[in-house]
């Protein structure tokens, strides 16, 4: 059975082999699209689809995190033939593409398809770990020292999750399309090791929702944690505040010029109204103290 691998859809060579098979040309212009969503199309002597297997890439503007990038694999699979679409840079889909030509049947299309969808899939795993480990060591710093950054780095992880969701969620489809479509290539040998595959794509998107879950918790934590920090800011500023009023009456009353108030005519009178001051300020400290607001 002949494979045909090519590294670019722009590649001449793709147009020859979509008029020797007959491929339709809406779906050459989707092999050479860049933004394609994955997919699954089935035709009268040949199947299309589009995967996108992921990667973790060290983030420019933070070089201790990682951020999820996926490329696009288009495959073309009939009864005796396989035409694959991918991006020689890219480790990921050169080790799907690996693994088929070192486990599969030459002879077999529908096992060398499955190979490359069960690898894709299985290169998810690494990816739900890497954010399980971001968000426990978010879930630590949120409680002992909550700081604006770990408000942009929930915000981050969870634009990265929505994105690994997203991709996700149309690659369950497309293995329910492979299991479920009565025109399907993929032969009843291989339709258990299809509905393998798309258990474990209903796995990881069970860990993406426990995952936002988790990052929805960790932002109330963080939020109530502020909201805390600041009450008791505002509380001992109330405090201080209602401790000062004693100097502040008692030097407005002084400061009125009225004569006959207490210590006026004493040497000493600054000091005794300083005393009486500190006397009050003591008294309403004890008196906080007592009501436990301070």
């Amino acid at each position: 059975m002949p494979w045909y691998e090519l590294d670019n859809a722009n590649d001449n060579k793709l147009d020859e082999l979509a008029k020797r098979f007959h491929l339709h040309p809406l779906h050459i212009e989707d092999a050479r699209s860049k933004d394609e969503t994955v997919k699954v199309d089935t035709e009268r002597n040949y199947t299309f689809a589009v995967l996108k297997p992921v990667r973790l890439v060290q983030d420019p503007d933070n070089p201790a995190d990682q951020n999820p990038v996926f490329t696009p694999i288009d495959l073309f699979f009939g009864k005796d033939f396989l035409i694959t679409v991918s991006d020689p840079t890219c480790p990921a889909t050169q080790q799907a593409l690996s693994r088929a030509r070192r486990d599969g049947d030459d002879d077999n299309p529908s096992h060398l398809v499955y190979l490359i969808l069960d690898t894709i899939v299985d290169l998810y795993f690494p990816a739900i770990d890497h954010f399980d480990e971001r968000i426990d060591a978010l879930e630590d710093e949120v409680v002992d020292r909550p700081d604006p950054a770990i408000l942009q780095a929930v915000f981050s992880i969870k634009r990265d999750l929505i994105d690994l969701r997203r991709v996700l969620v149309n690659t369950r489809d497309a293995a329910l399309h492979l299991q479920r479509d009565p025109n399907t290539l993929v032969d009843p040998e291989h339709q258990p090791y299809i509905r393998d595959t798309y258990d474990h794509i209903v796995r990881l998107l069970d860990a993406v929702e426990t995952q936002r879950d988790l990052l929805n918790n960790t932002l109330d934590i963080y939020l109530t944690s502020v909201a805390n920090r600041t009450n008791e800011i505002m509380k001992v500023l109330s405090v201080l505040g209602t401790a000062a009023l004693p100097v502040v009456a008692i030097s407005g009353i002084y400061g009125m010029n009225i004569k006959g108030l207490p210590f006026t005519d004493s040497p000493y009178g600054a000091e005794w109204v300083g005393l009486i001051t500190l006397i009050a300020i003591i008294f309403m400290v004890y008196i906080f103290r007592k009501l436990k607001w301070l």
